[in-house]
Formats: C-alpha cells, sequence, structure tokens
C-alpha cells in the first residue's frame, strides 16, 4: 500500500515536472530565461509555489533544466526526421532544411529557443552559459559532421572546409529565423532554402548532384 502510494507521488511529481518545463520553454522562448519565476510557473499552470520549487530548487536549476527540455524538443524537431537520411550531402541539406521547418512550425513560440536565449547569456560566464554553448557545439558538429562525409565522400571539394561551411549555413538559418519572427512574414524561409542550395552547389564536387535536386 506504501509503495502504491509513493509510486503515484513520484508519477504526480514528474507530471508536474513536464508542465512546467512545457510552459518554461514557451515563456524562455519569447522572453528569455531570465522571465522564468517559480511564482509565475505556478500561477501560470495553477500550482503551488512549494510544488514547483520543490522540482527544482533553485531558479538556476529552473533554467538547466529548461536548457535540457528545450535540447530534446530541438533534436525530436529536427535531428529525429532526418535520421534516415543517407550521411553526406543529403543528410547536411535535410538537416537544414528541417531546422528551417522547425523554426517556421513554431515549435517553440518565439522561433528557435536557443536563438533568443543564447543572445541573452553569451557574456554570462556560469552553467547556463556553459550549457547552451554545448548545444550550440553539438548543433554545430552534427552539421559539420555531415559536410566532412560528404567531402570524404567526394560530393564537395576536396578543399572544401566543413567547420567554415557549416558556420556560413547556420549563420543563414539563425537569420532566417530572426527575420521572419521580426517581420512576422515566412519570406526569410524561402530566401534561406534559395542560398542554402547556393552554398552547397557552389562547395559540391558536382553541382547537378541529385542529393541538390
Amino acid at each position: 500500500m506504501a509503495g502504491s502510494t509513493t509510486d503515484g507521488r513520484v508519477l504526480r511529481g514528474e507530471e508536474t515536472r513536464r508542465a512546467v518545463l512545457r510552459r518554461a520553454v514557451e515563456i524562455a522562448s519569447v522572453e528569455g530565461l531570465d522571465a522564468l519565476s517559480i511564482g509565475r510557473l505556478a500561477t501560470d499552470l495553477g500550482l503551488s509555489k512549494s510544488g514547483v520549487f520543490a522540482g527544482f530548487g533553485s531558479k538556476e536549476e529552473l533554467q538547466l533544466a529548461t536548457v535540457r527540455a528545450a535540447r530534446r524538443i530541438f533534436a525530436d524537431a529536427v535531428v529525429t526526421p532526418v535520421a534516415d537520411t543517407p550521411p553526406g550531402l543529403a543528410r547536411a541539406r535535410a538537416l537544414c532544411e528541417s531546422w528551417l521547418a522547425y523554426s517556421r512550425a513554431r515549435v517553440f513560440p518565439g522561433g528557435c529557443f536557443f536563438f533568443e536565449v543564447n543572445a541573452e547569456f553569451d557574456a554570462r560566464p556560469g552553467a547556463v552559459r556553459d550549457a547552451l554553448a554545448a548545444c550550440a557545439r553539438e548543433w554545430h558538429g552534427l552539421v559539420q559532421d555531415a559536410l566532412a562525409e560528404a567531402r570524404a565522400a567526394g560530393s564537395l571539394r576536396p578543399d572544401t572546409d566543413p567547420a567554415d561551411l557549416a558556420f556560413t549555413l547556420i549563420a543563414v538559418l539563425e537569420l532566417a529565423n530572426s527575420q521572419a519572427v521580426l517581420y512576422d512574414e515566412a519570406t526569410p524561409y524561402d530566401r534561406a532554402g534559395r542560398t542554402l542550395l547556393r552554398l552547397l552547389r557552389a562547395e559540391a564536387a558536382d553541382p547537378s548532384d541529385p542529393a541538390l535536386g
């Protein structure tokens, strides 16, 4: 009987934590991580402050948990859908297009969660910035690795620098997100899609490669 009671409490605690984090990523994607507070989340969700506090313990832990939750959502929206794409040029293009689709669909209300909060914490040393930097490096690494595989397979020119090309592609994605949110229009996504293809064709060993069709 005691075990059932304990299990029920654990399940309710997990459900509460998930609900809090869903709301937290929504708020942070629009207003930033500093906008998060135990009191606000409790009010928004009709929970007690003590109940929310018990799940996190501090504002920094709440922010870190929110970053981790956003990373999982990002991976499900951007990376998982292209997991079966053949490695190389096709995967690099698919990752970029999946990112544009994620921003366009407003998986996070404020556009890309990480674009919003990176600007908030990029000059503020600490655990939150470290967590955000790790997420950014992970994403850059995925794109760079796909490009490196493409070069190794002969799909990109031998003198292509995968790190430089990944940097450029991601810069295009982030500008598209920024302008689309600011202007409240989809045109930047269309422009970014065309630009990504031009950049990849410029580095391709064969500009007519089917992966760029």
